[in-house]
């Protein structure tokens, strides 16, 4: 196995993502896992836990270079996954996602190769698509951080590359909780926009996207998973079938700040250049330099042609279907069961 008696380290390693790892990796013959983040409180809830001596902590913030550097000294592989995520949050505080989104993981880069770090994978959304909000300008920042470092990399032995992805279901910030939250406290669930649609994808696919992306990425590219879609109504309906509740009240509200109608994995000149893999898109980095006028400057066509990826024009589920995916979630099978259900964090 390629991460035998290798360290890995997962920036912002004590949420969703990073426990979805964890539990994936810990009982193989992976050398050490190190969890980097700024809460102590969580970080001391997963050292009770997983009990287990391949893992390590590290208190710091990627906004501050010296914790980031000190924690990334030994380490073969990181999954950058610390990031400011909450669509409304960004909307008003802008400059703290720009300062953990953007210079964060400029320092945790930098940091990386420095420490001569063989692979590095940067986890990124599709809110970064045609951003609207700054969550999502910030997390297409990043990218172009990302693009921008991997140019010049050639004979350091480093690979950095990232990966983008929708909703995730369940996790931290997801509908889904609340929605059963607001049911089991008798309030109304209330939804934005019944036509908004979503990609929806699971902790496990999100863990699977990142490993191919380590796997198979070269500098600067940045992979997609090809995810189905459904609209919010498709969802609520699914979630109110699975508690065996489908009169409950549902409420529209209006959308809330910074909320796009469907979201894009791919944008237009992105689905152009982009190399179809079995379940997956791969986008390589643009490979140019400023000198223009070695490239042909003629319009071209593919891009003029090409479709962007969305989740209004992906596969979309009906309620069947939906069902059938929350049934992959533990936390919706406890719930459908009737038993008590924590989404994980």
């Amino acid at each position: 196995m390629i991460f035998c008696d290798k360290t890995l380290l997962i920036t912002g390693g004590t949420g969703s993502f990073g426990n979805a790892v964890l539990r994936r990796f810990l009982n193989t013959d992976i050398g050490e896992i190190r969890i980097f983040s700024r809460d102590e409180k969580k970080q001391d809830d997963m050292r009770k836990l997983y009990n287990n001596r391949k893992l390590k902590f590290y208190i710091g913030d990627v906004r501050d270079p010296h914790s980031i550097a000190t924690a990334m000294r030994g380490v073969d592989y990181v999954f950058h996954a610390a990031a400011l995520k909450q669509v409304p949050s960004c909307e008003f505080h802008p400059m703290q996602a720009v300062r953990t989104n953007v210079l964060g993981t400029e320092n945790m880069i930098e940091a990386a190769i420095a420490n001569k770090v063989k692979r590095v994978v940067c986890l990124s959304t599709d809110k970064a698509v045609y951003p609207i909000n700054a969550m999502g300008i910030s997390k297409a920042m990043m990218e172009k951080v990302m693009v921008a470092a991997s140019r010049n990399l050639e004979g350091t032995g480093t690979v950095v590359c990232g990966t983008r992805y929708g909703n995730v279901m369940a996790s931290r910030g997801s509908v889904i909780p609340l929605f059963v939250d607001q049911v089991l406290n008798g309030k109304p669930i209330t939804i934005t926009d019944p036509n908004m649609t979503r990609f929806m994808m699971t902790l496990d696919d999100a863990v699977d996207l990142v490993l191919y992306a380590f796997e198979h990425g070269n500098n600067g590219d940045i992979f997609v998973q090809k995810a189905p879609a459904a609209t919010v109504e498709v969802l609520t309906q699914a979630v109110l079938g699975l508690m065996k509740k489908p009169e409950h009240e549902v409420r529209i509200i209006g959308t809330r700040h910074g909320e796009k109608l469907y979201e894009a994995l791919l944008s237009r000149e992105e689905r152009a250049c982009a190399q179809d893999l079995p379940g997956y898109f791969r986008v390589p980095a643009d490979g140019r330099d400023l000198n223009y006028d070695k490239f042909v400057e003629e319009g071209e066509q593919k891009i003029t042609e090409a479709v962007e990826y969305t989740s209004h024009n992906t596969e979309r589920l009906d309620v069947d279907g939906m069902t059938k995916l929350l049934l992959k979630l533990d936390f919706m099978q406890k719930i459908a069961r009737g038993e008590h259900a924590v989404a994980q964090d």
